[in-house]
């Protein structure tokens, strides 16, 4: 088993997590998108969203070239948007990745989805990290390793959604 087998496979399901999300809730993420100077209308988003989450799905199953491309392509673009978003100060509160008004652009966000692109840029290069692969050889059934993985997401999920928060009060409440 590749050592980015459990990074893949966080990273695959934050964005199978996110694009569904944003398939549900469209307008955080279509209004993050206006905010920047991207004008799309919400059924692109539902539509980006769920193709997202289809790409996320198939990347944690199967996790081969083709899957981790895609997955590798999509947080280069998440990337991008954060850097655009930050580097234009966007008046947005959310980047909306998880459909709702709760992932301002930071650099905690630049850096998870740094992290998952490099991971996923490790699978390109040693495919075979898919659950399909993985799992078989895990111990207890592969319990443990699918437990970290859930871990791994809750820990990038609140990365994402309180840590920027956080520091930001912290950082008004050393000015004040």
């Amino acid at each position: 088993m590749d050592v980015a087998a459990g990074p893949f496979s966080i990273a695959a399901v934050l964005l199978a997590l996110g694009g569904a999300l944003k398939a549900l809730r469209p307008a955080d993420t279509a209004t993050a998108l206006r905010g920047v100077g991207i004008p799309v209308p919400r059924l692109a988003v539902r539509l980006g969203g769920a193709g997202e989450a289809a790409i996320g799905i198939w990347a944690l199953v199967v996790g081969d070239r083709l899957e981790a491309v895609l997955v590798t392509a999509s947080y280069a673009v998440f990337i991008g948007f954060v850097v655009l978003a930050m580097t234009r100060d966007a008046p947005i509160a959310s980047c909306g990745c998880f459909g709702r008004a709760d992932t301002p652009p930071s650099l905690v966000h630049v850096g998870v989805n740094v992290g998952a692109c490099i991971a996923a840029l490790v699978v390109v290069v040693q495919p075979g990290v898919g659950l399909i692969d993985v799992l078989p050889g895990q111990p207890l059934a592969g319990v443990p390793y699918v437990f970290l993985v859930v871990v791994g997401v809750l820990c990038a999920f609140v990365a994402l959604t309180q840590l920027p928060r956080t520091l930001q009060a912290m950082r008004e409440s050393y000015a004040s």
